[in-house]
């Protein structure tokens, strides 16, 4: 009998360890990362890059899957409905999570609750550039030619409601200056119009501008960042050089679609950290004119939450509306 009882003991300790021994760590099949927008921008980038990063980490194929139109919105749609299991995420931006959800009403996602945030990944500063043959290099001579001529500087944009609108507009409350907005389809024709002095400056990004500052074909007065970029080192901040506290900048983070359980979440975010700080990811990205930066869930999702009031706040207060 006694030896029955070990017996039954043993099978069924086999039994309670069986589920325990069959689990798997994630992931064990390849994952999709849904990018918003088409390839070749600041986020498709970054995300290709992070891609590559996890693939080896997790010995499993990342793909990046571009899925853009209406300002991210299509993107974000599709991401929202998949299967919160881990095998779908997302790599937004803060026009997708901070932006579009004060400048779109009738979004086909909650934007409150249709995604659980996993990290940051980088800091994306955009750079003030002014046409040439603009007399301006410093934010304090852009701040007066502005004053002394009220409205005539114009600017352009990727579009009505972007993060180069958005950061013109602090910097036209910052500095009691008022600014003509010319918005454009995308961030690559507002920029050859500032080349060809169509119109006289532009707040873009540094990826979308290096080429065209080496080959003196644009002036950069300034980064919108709080701190220098890694990328340009040798150029000031608006902040330290005309309007102390200005910080008005883009990012790139991962989410997933919310009910993704927290160890998965925990884990890509776990894993994106490593990439970022312990490969040459990094690297890679401030080639790009991004800072690299972790944040995990918890405070990205602050991160995003402080953003959506404060360019909230500027899109009521300009009336700012999508085109």
């Amino acid at each position: 009998m006694a030896m029955m009882r070990t017996a039954i003991a043993l099978i069924l300790l086999c039994m309670l360890g069986t589920p325990l021994a069959a689990q798997v760590k994630f992931p064990t099949r390849p994952v999709v990362m849904v990018v918003p927008f088409p390839p070749g921008g600041g986020t498709d980038t970054g995300s290709r890059f992070l891609a590559q990063k996890l693939s080896e980490r997790w010995k499993q194929t990342v793909i990046v899957e571009n899925r853009p139109g209406a300002a991210g919105n299509i993107g974000l749609e599709y991401a929202s409905k998949a299967k919160p299991d881990g095998y779908t995420i997302m790599m937004g931006n803060i026009g997708t999570q901070s932006i579009n959800p004060s400048l779109y009403k009738n979004l086909a996602y909650n934007p409150d609750t249709a995604f659980q945030p996993i990290a940051l990944v980088a800091e994306l500063p955009l750079v003030a550039v002014v046409t040439p043959s603009l007399n301006v290099k410093t934010v304090g001579e852009l701040i007066a030619l502005a004053k002394a001529q009220p409205g005539d500087l114009t600017y352009g944009t990727s579009g009505s409601g972007s993060a180069m609108h958005l950061a013109a507009a602090l910097f036209e409350d910052g500095a009691g200056v008022t600014l003509t907005h010319v918005p454009y389809k995308g961030g690559g024709p507002a920029i050859q119009d500032v080349i060809g002095g169509h119109i006289k400056m532009s707040f873009a990004t540094i990826l979308e501008t290096s080429g065209h500052l080496k080959s003196n074909r644009l002036r950069a007065v300034a980064v919108t960042s709080a701190k220098r970029s890694p990328a340009m080192p040798d150029l000031p901040t608006v902040a330290e050089t005309g309007l102390p506290g200005f910080d008005s900048i883009s990012w790139i983070g991962l989410l997933a679609p919310a009910g993704t359980p927290k160890d998965i979440v925990d884990q890509i975010a776990a894993d994106t950290k490593w990439a970022i700080e312990e490969t040459d990811l990094g690297e890679k990205l401030i080639k790009q004119g991004a800072t690299p930066l972790f944040l995990g869930p918890a405070a990205f999702a602050d991160l995003i939450a402080k953003d959506r009031t404060r360019y909230g706040k500027v899109i009521v207060e300009k009336n700012i509306v999508a085109e």
